[in-house]
């Protein structure tokens, strides 16, 4: 299956501005305002967002954060865990050292109440060599072509990735994404998302012509519609989207309110004829946390206990 109907999300205990992602992440802005105003209208942006993916038949599995220690990317839990159809959880290396706070076994034990788990995989260890891999934030899979896309990064090792591909038996595709400054993308679902028979990308930050021609060839000869946006577009997280079916069947595509109003509407159209756009405002989060909707989100494909 390319997508599924049950995530998982954490609800933030110490959403903040995180000094030690900012470096490599140009998306993050800083906030004069107080920690608990901030905080207070980030928790009202998370409840939001999660009610309303309930209202339209989205499986949500809520997990709070714990206050200590302080996680202040907690929300983000996409980048350290991955839930497969084969029933293998993976645990990722993660770059920032107050983010490896927020692996917590525990949510996963909790998951196997109402799903089946085989085997953990802990990758954690090689932030002892310095080599990051950041789960669905580093990597883009096509799960129905058995293909996983990721743009290199301080936070995407190569080695790591083919590696890991190597794991889970699908084919790397790897290459270098730039914004307008020239700076590395940090992650690659922020210049990119994959739906089943679509996907949606910056190609203008892939500057070697011979990775563009790569990753569209790719795309197109496994049948998605390659949909172009631009470093505008992208800044306002157009990328960083997530195509999910309801519990009847209906395909929806989550993003933010800022990503969905910067889209044309051809490209609204082009999208549309694969899955709904559901746009949540979630402002305050993608300020701050330098990420959208997409990393809010970790997809739980593991199989469902009877």
């Amino acid at each position: 299956m390319q997508t599924t109907s049950s995530i998982l999300l954490v609800r933030p205990a110490n959403f903040m501005f995180n000094r030690e992602t900012a470096e490599s992440n140009a998306f993050q802005k800083e906030n004069t305002e107080t920690e608990e105003v901030i905080k207070q209208r980030v928790i009202n942006e998370f409840e939001t967002f999660v009610n309303k993916l309930k209202a339209v038949g989205i499986n949500t599995f809520v997990f709070d954060d714990t206050s200590h220690p302080q996680k202040p990317d907690a929300i983000f839990p996409n980048n350290w865990i991955t839930l497969h159809e084969d029933g293998r959880v993976f645990v990722f290396p993660m770059f920032a050292p107050n983010r490896r706070y927020e692996r917590r076994f525990a949510i996963i034990e909790e998951l196997k109440s109402n799903f089946i788990i085989n085997e953990i995989i802990d990758l954690t260890r090689f932030e002892n060599e310095n080599r990051f891999l950041e789960g669905t934030g580093s990597m883009i899979f096509d799960h129905m072509n058995k293909m996983a896309y990721a743009c290199l990064s301080p936070r995407t090792d190569k080695e790591l990735f083919i590696q890991f591909c190597g794991t889970i038996g699908y084919t790397p595709i790897y290459f270098s994404s730039f914004d307008q400054e020239g700076k590395e993308i940090y992650h690659t679902n922020v210049m990119m998302c994959l739906g089943e028979k679509f996907s949606v990308i910056c190609l203008a930050s892939i500057s070697n012509q011979q990775e563009k021609t790569r990753v569209v060839d790719s795309l197109s000869k496994s049948g998605h519609q390659v949909i172009d946006i631009t470093f505008e577009q992208m800044n306002q997280f157009a990328g960083n989207m997530l195509a999910l079916q309801t519990q009847d069947q209906k395909n929806i595509l989550v993003l933010s309110q800022s990503a969905f109003s910067s889209l044309t509407q051809l490209q609204k159209s082009d999208i549309g004829k694969y899955c709904e756009l559901f746009p949540l405002s979630i402002p305050t989060i993608e300020a701050i946390g330098g990420g959208s909707a997409r990393c809010m989100m970790a997809e739980i494909f593991l199989p469902k206990r009877l």
